[in-house]
């Protein structure tokens, strides 16, 4: 019984390390983190508009939406995700944000993705920069390097946003119950 409370300790200690440290966008000053947070962001759009060309008009139509880069490490009964982004609105203004969840469930591997939300209104998308938390249902898998391979994905997300995942790489199978924060950059802003 010892080594699994044990081993149920170390994989937390693991998990927690790996979401603390990963949050902050890669660079030295904060202009560098910002222009590599502004440099993924057009990249998903490019990659985003080349898979689902129709994305580009309900982009160009909502009040806001948010393009965030996230890494996600599953072991066995747990998984744990961090990441950066930014929220844009219509205007252009920009909201860098990061984030960090906590699930558990089956799955083991690791996959780096890109996820791009679509805020139906205003409301939706400041209660999303002020508040932030998400809590869904994830079953995915994913086998993809460079750019062979594919990825499969499913989410649930309620209250007014659609969500848009792509995978960059990783090998991973899971099916996750996860809560989800995403908060304001406080350096960044």
């Amino acid at each position: 019984m010892r080594a699994i409370t044990s081993y149920r300790h170390t994989i937390a200690a693991l998990l927690f390390l790996l979401l603390v440290q990963a949050c902050s966008a890669p660079g030295n000053t904060k202009a560098e983190q910002r222009s590599h947070i502004n440099a993924m962001h057009n990249e998903v759009l490019r990659e985003l508009y080349k898979a689902k060309p129709d994305s580009r008009a309900e982009i160009r139509q909502a009040p806001g939406y948010a393009v965030f880069s996230n890494l996600n490490f599953n072991l066995v009964l747990a998984s744990v995700s961090n990441g950066f982004g930014v929220v844009t609105n219509a205007s252009g203004a920009k909201t860098y944000m990061k984030m960090g969840e906590v699930g558990v469930g089956l799955g083991m591997g690791a996959k780096d993705f890109r996820v791009v939300f679509i805020f139906e209104d205003t409301e939706v998308m400041q209660r999303f920069i002020d508040s932030g938390w998400a809590i869904g249902a994830q079953a995915d898998a994913a086998a993809k390097a460079e750019d062979k391979g594919g990825a499969i994905a499913g989410e649930v997300v309620l209250d007014g946003i659609k969500v848009y995942q792509l995978t960059e790489t990783g090998l991973a199978l899971q099916a996750t119950v996860k809560g989800t924060k995403y908060w304001k950059d406080s350096d960044l802003n």
